[in-house]
C-alpha cells in the first residue's frame, strides 16, 4: 500500500517501514482498531501489537485496548502529524488574518501549535523580523528565510509535540519580552483555553507573561471543548482569532465572556 509519510521510506527496514506506513495509516484515519491493522498490512496481529509499541514509545500513536489512535482526549493532546493533517484551510485563513498584524521590525513568539506553524510561511515579505520559537518545524523552516533573526528556544525535546519544553525552556521565554505572541490550544470553552498536558501549561504560560499583545488562534473544531489544564481566561489574551465557519452563537459566547473576537475569512 502506499504511505502518506514524508521522507523516502526505501531506505528504511522492512519493519521500520512498516511502521511508517502504520503511522501514516493511523493519522489518516484518527483511530482504528488492532484487526483493522491486520487486514491492511497482510501481518499477524502479534506484529501489529509490536509496531504499536514501538510507535507509542515514540510518541506517534496512543494505544487503547484493542486499537490505536492519533485523535486527541481530554487528557492526551494528538501527535504531531495528526495535528498537521486537520483543519488545515482554516488554520491557513487564520494565519493570513494573523499576518495582518506584524509589521517589519517586530519581536514575534510563536508556540508549538501547528496553527502558530501557518504563520512562518507568511513571514518572507514583511522582514526583518526576531521570531523565538520553541517548536522544531518552526525553527527548521525559519532557518531558512532571510532578514529573520530567530532565537530557538531549547529545553526537554517531546517526540510527540516536535517541541520543546519544560522549565529549561519556560525560563528561556521568560528572559524575553516580544511585542506579539501567536499561540494556540487544543480546547476552548467559552470562557477558558485549555491543554492536556501540563508540561506544555507550563510554557505557554510563560510566553503569555513574556508578551505585550497576545494572539490566540483557534479553528472551529476546538471550540466548546475542555481539556484536563486550564492554560488561562480567554480575556487574558487581546485577540482571539477563529475562522468563519464558526457558528454566530459561538462566536457571540465568547464575546459575551469578555474575548475581543475576530472572524478570518476562507
Amino acid at each position: 500500500m502506499t504511505s502518506d509519510v514524508d521522507g523516502d521510506t526505501a531506505e528504511l527496514s522492512r519493519p521500520a517501514r512498516r511502521q511508517a506506513e502504520i503511522a501514516a495509516y493511523v493519522v489518516k484515519h484518527g483511530s482504528v482498531s488492532a484487526n483493522d491493522l491486520v487486514e491492511a498490512f497482510g501481518v499477524s496481529v502479534m506484529t501489529v501489537h509490536r509496531d504499536l509499541d514501538e510507535l507509542e514509545r515514540q510518541g506517534v500513536v496512543r494505544k487503547y485496548r484493542g486499537g490505536v489512535s492519533a485523535q486527541p482526549t481530554s487528557v492526551f493532546e494528538s501527535n504531531v502529524a495528526y495535528r498537521l493533517n486537520t483543519a488545515h484551510a482554516e488554520k491557513l485563513a487564520i494565519a493570513r488574518h494573523a499576518r495582518t498584524m506584524i509589521e517589519p521590525g517586530m519581536s514575534v513568539m510563536l508556540d508549538d501549535s501547528t496553527s502558530a506553524l501557518a504563520l512562518v510561511d507568511l513571514f518572507e515579505d514583511i522582514t526583518p523580523l526576531t521570531v523565538a520559537t520553541n517548536f522544531l518545524p518552526a525553527i527548521t523552516k525559519l532557518a531558512q528565510l532571510r532578514d529573520i533573526t530567530l532565537l530557538a528556544l531549547g529545553g526537554i525535546y517531546s517526540a510527540t509535540h516536535d517541541s520543546f519544553g519544560g522549565m529549561p525552556c519556560a525560563e528561556a521565554v521568560e528572559a524575553l519580552h516580544t511585542d506579539l505572541l501567536f499561540c494556540s490550544v487544543s480546547a476552548v470553552s467559552p470562557t477558558h483555553a485549555f491543554h492536556q498536558e501540563e508540561e506544555i501549561v507550563l510554557v505557554k504560560r510563560a510566553m503569555l507573561r513574556s508578551a505585550k499583545t497576545k494572539v490566540l488562534m483557534v479553528d472551529h473544531g476546538k471550540l466548546q471543548r475542555t481539556a484536563l489544564h486550564r492554560l488561562a481566561p480567554l480575556a487574558d489574551f487581546d485577540i482571539v482569532i477563529v475562522d468563519e465557519k464558526t457558528p454566530k452563537d459561538l462566536i457571540d459566547a465568547l464575546r459575551d465572556h469578555g474575548a475581543t473576537v475576530e472572524v478570518a475569512e476562507l
